[in-house]
């Protein structure tokens, strides 16, 4: 759902979505909410045969189907019912209806303490679908290096942007950061004490220690980066994309695929994201302590970055297993057990 379309929807869930926005949440996670509260007031709405069914999406506006007074008169037995519709008909998993109990326990904390339109909060002991962490999926350091000196072996000369290509991915697999993180540095933010500010979610501001390798390969790009016909929005961005603009993170994602193709590491589910999560395991994985990885990754709690904490104990159950003598003795030991 796009930011245009938020007049679609009733004022006051606009009110509450322009408040999020106000208090530097992130676009996306605007939209995510925002597209949420849509699809359960629509289907209140067809429930309630206010709509039907069959409206195509395009021709929905809710702004005046749904008004303050339904949108107050809404319990939690209706949103337990748009959650089992979730999972039935729309075939939601666990996950995702746990982010739209979310989005509307939210929502509705924001009219009952925020806007005081509501007394109580139907949605209070809203219960959310248990969902099990899944384990994050990674480079191995094996396979982190193979793919950086398939970077470094694209001799095209018709291509040259391996330079860049190779910087990307260095701060990728050393700093953690996320694709709207990269794709948003600017020369700017360089600093001459080996450091880079970043921008993360919601606009905030952390800063991270470049390693050798990061500078190396930062130092090699900027004497190769195009300075030349940049648009004057661009000028200050870092990485420049073959059309000499500020490369997006469509192109990154691409390119990042292209080399994993290169390197035969497609297929096994890599993305960008991804070299975010071999950083983290990486550092985890050498002593980094679980306080300075979350400053690194700019997560706002710590509770997310102990996921990482999981990972190592995921190997280590595995390096257990891997013994040869781990059978030993298992078959006795079940015989014995069932007298």
């Amino acid at each position: 759902m796009k930011q245009q379309d938020f007049n679609t929807l009733p004022p006051l869930l606009v009110d509450y979505l322009h408040q999020m926005l106000q208090r530097e949440q992130s676009t996306l996670t605007v939209r995510e909410y925002a597209s949420d509260l849509r699809l359960f007031f629509r289907y209140l709405a067809v429930r309630e045969k206010m709509l039907s069914a069959d409206t195509p999406w395009s021709e929905i506006s809710l702004a005046d189907i749904i008004t303050v007074e339904f949108i107050l008169s809404v319990t939690v037995e209706d949103a337990y019912d748009f959650l089992s519709h979730c999972r039935i008909n729309n075939q939601n998993n666990a996950r995702t209806r746990a982010r739209r109990v979310v989005s509307i326990k939210r929502f509705y904390h924001y009219l009952t303490v925020n806007r005081l339109i509501l007394e109580h909060n139907p949605m209070e002991n809203l219960e959310s679908p248990r969902t099990d962490k899944s384990l994050p999926k990674y480079l191995t350091l094996e396979e982190s290096i193979f793919l950086l000196e398939t970077v470094r072996g694209n001799s095209d000369p018709n291509y040259p942007f391996t330079e860049r290509d190779f910087c990307i991915l260095i701060l990728f697999l050393n700093c953690g950061m996320r694709l709207s993180e990269l794709c948003s540095l600017n020369v700017s933010d360089l600093r001459q004490d080996s450091t880079v500010r970043i921008t993360g979610k919601g606009n905030k501001e952390r800063t991270v220690y470049l390693n050798g390798a990061c500078l190396a390969a930062i130092k090699r790009y900027r004497a190769v980066r195009p300075q030349e016909g940049l648009r004057h929005e661009d000028r200050d961005a870092l990485f420049i994309s073959r059309n000499k603009r500020r490369m997006n993170q469509r192109s990154v994602e691409l390119m990042l695929e292209k080399y994993l193709k290169l390197s035969g590491l497609d297929g096994r589910g890599y993305s960008v994201h991804k070299l975010r999560h071999t950083a983290a395991t990486l550092m985890y994985q050498n002593d980094v302590d679980v306080l300075e990885l979350k400053e690194i990754l700019g997560h706002e709690n710590l509770s997310t970055t102990q996921i990482y904490t999981h990972v190592l104990d995921a190997q280590l159950r595995e390096a257990s297993n891997a013994n040869p003598l781990s059978s030993f003795g298992v078959k006795d030991g079940m015989e014995d057990s069932g007298g």
